[in-house]
């Protein structure tokens, strides 16, 4: 396994001047992380912010991508035109998204052919609900949105990232303690090792909640590989603080 990664997505926020202001602020405290950082933002700051990363630690990602090549859909942002910004990573599936917006397993799964297909690594999200998780289906549902995207991209499991975000614990304040985060990653990884001989390959990062206080703990874990970090990201010192609890 390479370095843990930390991923901050903005989701619905930011402006020029704050993100100006956050990535240079971030850029001041990263000479030399111990882990792999990236910035999933909203599209349409994609061209400042890749000026501002410029050469720098610090990867570029987006939140979305359409699950169309190209054509009359207006309003989508195709992988060809995210791969123009030098991105380097594409969330795909988040819980928003399939709650919000009503994305399948199948569509996420396209989703995520779609950017492998254009050379960037998807980040590829699942999690249960609070009801599921309370009628004991956390496994049935996280083995199955991961078995969807496994169905269509097989051959390229070890170019993928994971996410398990809980959505119980996603802006909520609650978060998955280490044990709980553990024993989903671990049966996520045995999913990955039964379908490709290089699950050690895949990061696996957990998404919820996770903040300056709980990161340590959560990271330690063994199948642990990083964190898909919401609202703390906005926070330089807050982020910054995460990043250096990565041993």
């Amino acid at each position: 396994m390479n370095k843990k990664l930390m991923v901050g997505n903005w989701k619905m926020n930011g402006s020029l001047a704050a993100n100006e202001s956050l990535i240079k602020a971030l850029l001041a405290g990263l000479s030399a992380p111990a882990c792999q950082v990236a910035l999933c933002v909203p599209a349409v700051y994609l061209a400042q912010c890749q000026a501002l990363l410029a050469d720098s630690v610090i990867e570029l990602g987006a939140q979305d991508v359409s699950e169309h090549e190209t054509g009359a859909f207006t309003g989508e942002i195709s992988a060809a035109m995210l791969r123009e910004f030098g991105l380097r990573y594409v969330l795909v599936g988040h819980s928003e998204r399939r709650q919000y917006h009503s994305e399948s397993d199948a569509v996420v799964a396209a989703k995520a052919q779609r950017a492998l297909a254009c050379g960037m690594t998807p980040i590829v999200c699942v999690g249960e609900t609070s009801a599921e998780r309370e009628a004991g289906q956390t496994e049935e549902v996280v083995k199955r949105q991961l078995a969807a995207v496994i169905h269509a991209n097989g051959h390229c499991i070890s170019e993928m990232v994971l996410a398990y975000e809980p959505i119980w614990a996603i802006g909520t304040g609650k978060t998955a303690s280490p044990e709980q985060a553990q024993q989903v990653h671990a049966l996520l990884r045995a999913q990955l090792e039964a379908a490709s001989k290089q699950a050690d390959r895949v990061h696996i990062l957990y998404g919820g909640s996770m903040n300056a206080a709980n990161a340590a703990q959560l990271l330690a874990q063994p199948d642990i590989d990083g964190g898909l970090v919401g609202g703390a990201s906005l926070k330089a010192l807050d982020f910054l603080s995460m990043m250096a609890s990565v041993r």
